[in-house]
């Protein structure tokens, strides 16, 4: 169903909204179509805190911000890709973002610059009252549904661990979740602290116009070069029809990602004996990879970082960048000295260190003024939470692309609208019959930001329907088959 109005806010004056989206990122645009979709006429409005659309991909800015998947299964399935890369870069995300919000009428739904800071459920009345700040002045917004497209990290604040000495260094700090536009790298020696997705992709970004520029880490991540164009893509996108293109390319690069997904967690000795074969045909010879690129943890356990064509590895060959594997023992005026005795010298040190999660982007949520944290509820299918009435919840996969399940998410959310709609019923609730599940983490990822502070998010069980599996093929299955009159209480 092809959405191409541009219409007015649909909310009307005094009447409670249908649906209160918050987020106008891949989440919130993916949400907005998928539920009008299967619910024509309904009522609902898109609220963002920033001051224009593409969550994620507004906010990082740094040199060389780009997915870190695939982007014909980031993007989404009902809107092609318009381009012929395997990766996008970050304006170009955004700019698709912005253009397919127009072009399916969604733009006109969003209003800017609203902070949500609460909300609670009345179960008396089954509707959501919304708080929020605009323009600095508290406001209230109506809903019968409300729908969290936030992400999981906040957006004011990164990870950024306080190291000791940074104040006696002469140089310029930098975190890339904040990255100064008026920042000259150029001819500087630059330490980028953290290997995680930001670090990779930053080093080879702006090894060609620093001096040097070198990753130091603790301990080495996975890295698996991927290349930035495809001859049978491109061969597709010109003589398939453009949906038909995107469709088969969407499908044959998520499978591919989950074949591999399966073979490293399968087979762990030999995925690492790929890998690091890789890297030792990438770099120069007689590198030490077993020191600097021989994770202690199996692929997988952490997100394998994504380098386009390999460009990271290009970059220590050519010798404009470079690895150190150590501790910080402090900063100094000139630099880092480390816990083995070096020291590296710096003009620029940026602090790729992680990110802080946060759910509901840090919203305080209640029901009849009784506050709920997230982290003490299971995630019901991954979208919604125990007891909590007219409430979903948008995350996406750890082992491939965020839209894949971002999209199935909303598909649900539609269905369950719909559902509600067609039998006259005011709220939904899954409800925890039974003893209580064992619990697993949500994100089954041994990542830094995950362990600090995974405990936040909702928690995972070992059954249905608080299962929450990072398997697109078997959740697509399963999409098809559950019943929602046995899973939740109506009323």
């Amino acid at each position: 169903m092809e959405q191409h109005e541009e219409s007015g806010q649909n909310s009307t004056a005094g009447q409670p909204l249908d649906v209160l989206i918050v987020g106008a990122g891949l989440s919130g645009i993916d949400a907005a179509y998928r539920l009008r979709e299967r619910n024509p006429g309904l009522n609902y409005q898109i609220v963002e805190r920033r001051s224009q659309i593409g969550g994620t991909w507004d906010l990082f800015r740094y040199p060389g911000v780009r997915s870190d998947s695939d982007i014909f299964t980031l993007s989404f399935p009902w809107s092609p890709w318009r381009g012929d890369r395997m990766i996008a870069e970050g304006d170009e995300i955004r700019h698709y973002l912005e253009q397919t919000a127009h072009e399916f009428g969604i733009y006109s739904h969003i209003q800017f610059e609203v902070d949500v800071t609460g909300a609670d459920f009345d179960t008396s009345t089954d509707l959501w009252t919304v708080d929020v700040l605009v323009d600095g002045v508290p406001r209230a917004i109506v809903t019968r549904f409300l729908y969290m497209c936030t992400g999981y990290y906040k957006y004011e604040s990164g990870y950024r661990p306080e190291f000791p000495g940074e104040k006696d260094f002469a140089g310029t700090i930098v975190h890339p979740q904040f990255w100064p536009e008026d920042l000259d790298y150029t001819d500087k020696n630059v330490v980028v602290i953290g290997s995680g997705a930001t670090a990779v992709t930053l080093i080879p970004s702006m090894a060609p116009a620093a001096r040097n520029v070198t990753m130091l880490q603790r301990s080495p991540s996975y890295l698996f070069p991927y290349p930035w164009e495809d001859p049978l893509t491109k061969v597709m996108m010109r003589v398939l029809p453009k949906q038909v293109a995107h469709d088969v390319i969407r499908w044959r690069n998520a499978i591919g990602t989950m074949l591999m997904f399966l073979y490293c967690r399968t087979f762990p000795k030999m995925s690492r004996r790929t890998l690091r074969r890789i890297a030792i045909a990438m770099l120069p010879k007689g590198f030490d990879v077993d020191t600097h690129f021989k994770p202690r943890y199996e692929p997988w356990d952490q997100r394998l970082c994504i380098i386009p064509d390999g460009d990271f590895y290009k970059a220590v060959k050519s010798g404009t960048a470079d690895v150190a594997t150590d501790t910080i023992k402090k900063f100094t005026a000139t630099g880092i000295d480390l816990d083995s005795g070096g020291h590296l010298d710096a003009d620029i040190i940026v602090t790729a260190t992680g990110l802080d999660l946060v759910t509901f982007g840090g919203a305080s949520l209640s029901v009849d003024g009784e506050k709920f944290e997230a982290g003490d509820k299971f995630a019901y299918r991954g979208y919604m939470l125990n007891d909590v009435p007219n409430l979903a919840w948008s995350v996406g996969y750890t082992n491939a692309s965020w839209t894949l399940r971002v999209d199935l998410t909303s598909q649900a959310v539609g269905d369950l609208l719909a559902h509600m709609r067609t039998n006259g019923y005011t709220r939904a609730v899954p409800s925890m019959r039974g003893p209580k599940p064992k619990t697993h983490p949500l994100l089954e990822l041994d990542s830094g930001y995950v362990q600090r502070s995974g405990s936040k998010l909702p928690k995972a069980g070992d059954r249905a329907p608080w299962l929450v599996r990072h398997n697109l093929i078997l959740d697509a299955i399963d999409a098809r088959k559950y019943d929602v009159e046995e899973e939740m209480i109506f009323a």
